[in-house]
């Protein structure tokens, strides 16, 4: 009877370890991007293989990027993009077991595009205490 009380206690106590890392790094990434450091924030909290999903592909984007240098490069050519930017926010992170959400809100000048404002969640999966996926639900059209 010892025994199973002691897996149990383990059980939740890395469950709620898992839930901790997780929310450390939701809380990091939300506090990176809104100081504007995107890239800084894949730099250090995406693992190498991570994985980018969007709603549906573009002549200029496509569906999945896979990798930490693709993703980055993907953000690189997105911010080449923007003109202006009327507002930006994220949410705080709403944090389950080894996965976290965010609502963003963009409002943009694109070049060749005029002015977009979108709202969408990104939506998080840590593993080994990075980032190893995010999957947006809206997309710019472009």
């Amino acid at each position: 009877m010892k025994r199973v009380r002691s897996s149990a206690v383990w059980s939740c106590d890395s469950r709620q370890a898992m839930t901790l890392e997780t929310k450390d790094v939701a809380e990091r990434l939300v506090a990176l991007c809104r100081e504007g450091k995107v890239e800084v924030a894949q730099q250090e909290l995406y693992a190498a293989d991570a994985v980018n999903l969007e709603p549906y592909g573009t002549d200029a984007f496509a569906k999945e990027t896979r990798g930490l240098p693709a993703i980055i490069e993907k953000g690189r050519k997105f911010s080449a993009l923007i003109e202006q930017v009327h507002a930006f926010s994220i949410s705080e992170p709403l944090v389950a077991g080894s996965s976290f959400a965010c609502a963003l809100h963009l409002d943009l000048t694109i070049k060749g595009h005029g002015r977009m404002s979108v709202h969408e969640l990104g939506i998080y999966e840590v593993k080994d205490g990075k980032i190893a996926s995010e999957q947006f639900t809206s997309r710019f059209p472009i």
